[in-house]
């Protein structure tokens, strides 16, 4: 079945069932090729979500959840089908299964990563979405250790806007929109080596809680 908005489909008869193949392809890369699952999300449109809820409190930003996941190790074909039942889905990850993320200000971020490549640092996949916030892959676990971690680092009450997101949450994936505001695009795509072992949060913290001090100061 296809999803709502405000009760009116949002694929029109004769077209109900269109998939686009860029998010297919993404889905079935990301299943196949990076491991990780992939969940169905809401979009949004003029302020409205697809979800149905009039009173939906993250419009766009959040897995559908009356649909079902397309698992690590699915191919293009299962990636397809599963498309065809939500038509125009946002493609979403879990976080805190294959990777945690680290948050910060996209500014920050892009200086951030900039200084990390030039020290050579590993360095996992980082995303950028079309609010301003620059996502950084890290190894499963991060988002519980992330206060540990900056007190030991003497950074817990520099009042960063570094932020950990663990189990329980979704990301929007490229290239698909986010609430509305745009698409999510690659800062550092994903490869073999990195989508699978991302770095531990501690090789990047440093540099990351430094570079948001001085972006904020």
């Amino acid at each position: 079945m296809g999803f709502t908005i405000g009760g009116m489909r949002e694929m029109r008869s004769g077209s109900r069932r269109r998939v686009r193949t860029s998010e297919c392809t993404a889905v079935a890369e990301y299943t196949g090729l990076w491991g990780w699952d992939v969940v169905p999300g809401a979009r949004a449109v003029a302020g409205r979500c697809s979800c149905g809820d009039p009173g939906c409190t993250a419009p766009g930003a959040h897995p559908l959840s009356f649909a079902e996941p397309v698992p690590a190790g699915a191919g293009l074909d299962v990636a397809t089908k599963a498309w065809s039942e939500y038509p125009g889905a946002a493609v979403m990850l879990p976080v805190g299964r294959a990777f945690d993320v680290i948050e910060v200000a996209e500014a920050a971020g892009r200086r951030a990563l900039v200084r990390l490549e030039r020290m050579g640092l590993p360095l996992g996949p980082v995303c950028a979405t079309p609010t301003g916030r620059a996502r950084f892959f890290v190894a499963p676990g991060a988002a519980a250790e992330l206060p540990r971690l900056l007190y030991r680092m003497g950074w817990d009450d520099a009042g960063l806007d570094l932020h950990g997101l663990g189990p329980g949450t979704h990301i929007t994936a490229p290239p698909s929109d986010l609430g509305g505001h745009g698409p999510v695009r690659w800062l550092r795509p994903p490869t073999l080596d990195t989508a699978g072992a991302p770095p531990q949060a501690r090789l990047l913290l440093g540099t990351l809680a430094y570079i948001c001090h001085r972006t904020h100061y």
